[in-house]
C-alpha cells in the first residue's frame, strides 16, 4: 500500500466493467478525472452474471476489511438477460432471481460502512443486428435482444429505488444519441468510446447531484499535495511560478 491514503472507488461488474480501461473506456476517464483524488480499483470479470458475483461477494468486500471504499459502481445484468440456453448451461438467469441477487450485492456493500456510497449501472440496449453479425462459431447461439435489456434494466431500477441506491439508467441514457446503435458499441455489447462518455457524463450527474457527505463529485474533493511551491514552472513574469494542480486544458472533454 502507498500513501497517502486516498478515498477508493470500486468499479465492480462484468465485461462492461472489465473493459473500462479499454477503446477509451469509462474507467480510464474517471481514472484521470479523479486522479490525485481518488484511487479507482477496477473489479470486473468478462462473462459474469449476479450469481457468480454473489459467490465471490465477501472476497471482493470484506466485511471485516481495514479501510471500506468510500463508493462502489456496480453494473451487473447483460449476461444475465442473456436468452436461456435449452442446455441449462450459459449465464442466463430468470429475472426474478437476477433481482434477488442484486438486492443480495447491494445490501451487503451497504453494510460495509456507513459512509460508502453506492452507484448501480442498469443494462444498457444492444445492437442487435451487429451482435448477430460478430457471433464467432465458437459459440453457441447467442441471444442478446433489446426488450430483454430493457426488462432487466427497469427491474434493476426499480429495485436500487427500493433500497434508496443511487442508479444510472443507461438502457434510456445510451439511446438519447440517433446513431447510438453504431457509435455507442465496438461490437454491438461493449463500449466504445462514445458509449464510455455517455457513462462517466451519467456518473458524474449523479455524485453532483447527490446529497452525500462528504460529496464524491470530482471538483468538490481535495487534490493531493495541492501547495504552491517555488519549485513549479515559473511564470512568464518571471517572478512567480504557476501550480499545475487544478490543470485539466489536456482532457479531450472539459467534464463538469
Amino acid at each position: 500500500m502507498v500513501g497517502p491514503a486516498r478515498p477508493q472507488f470500486v468499479l465492480f461488474g462484468s465485461s462492461i466493467v472489465q473493459l473500462s480501461y479499454s477503446h477509451g473506456g469509462w474507467g480510464t476517464i474517471l481514472s484521470d478525472i479523479y486522479s490525485r483524488k481518488a484511487d479507482i480499483l477496477l473489479r470486473g470479470y468478462y462473462g459474469w452474471n449476479s450469481r457468480r458475483a454473489l459467490q465471490v461477494l465477501n472476497k471482493v468486500f470484506p466485511k471485516d476489511a481495514a479501510v471500506q471504499p468510500s463508493l462502489v459502481i456496480v453494473y451487473f445484468g447483460g449476461n444475465d438477460s442473456m436468452g436461456p440456453h435449452s442446455s441449462g448451461l450459459g449465464p442466463h438467469v430468470p429475472l426474478p432471481e437476477y433481482i434477488e441477487n442484486m438486492r443480495k450485492i447491494l445490501v451487503h456493500i451497504q453494510s460495509l460502512s456507513e459512509m460508502t456510497r453506492i452507484l448501480v449501472l442498469s443494462c444498457p440496449p444492444v445492437n442487435e443486428e451487429k451482435v448477430k453479425g460478430n457471433t464467432s462459431a465458437i459459440f453457441s447461439e447467442l441471444v442478446r435482444t433489446n426488450e430483454l435489456c430493457q426488462s432487466y434494466s427497469e427491474a434493476c431500477i426499480k429495485l436500487c429505488k427500493e433500497l434508496d441506491v443511487k442508479v444510472v439508467d443507461l438502457f434510456n441514457a445510451l439511446q438519447k444519441r440517433d446513431d447510438w446503435m453504431n457509435a455507442c458499441f465496438t461490437d454491438g455489447i461493449h463500449l466504445a468510446s462514445e458509449g464510455s462518455k455517455i457513462v462517466v457524463k451519467e456518473i458524474l450527474k449523479v455524485l453532483k447531484e447527490a446529497e452525500w457527505e462528504p460529496c464524491l463529485h470530482w471538483k468538490s474533493m481535495p487534490t493531493e499535495f495541492a501547495e504552491d511551491s517555488p519549485f513549479d514552472l515559473v511564470a512568464a513574469d518571471g517572478k512567480t511560478t504557476l501550480n499545475p494542480s487544478e490543470w485539466t486544458y489536456y482532457r479531450e472533454v472539459q467534464w463538469d
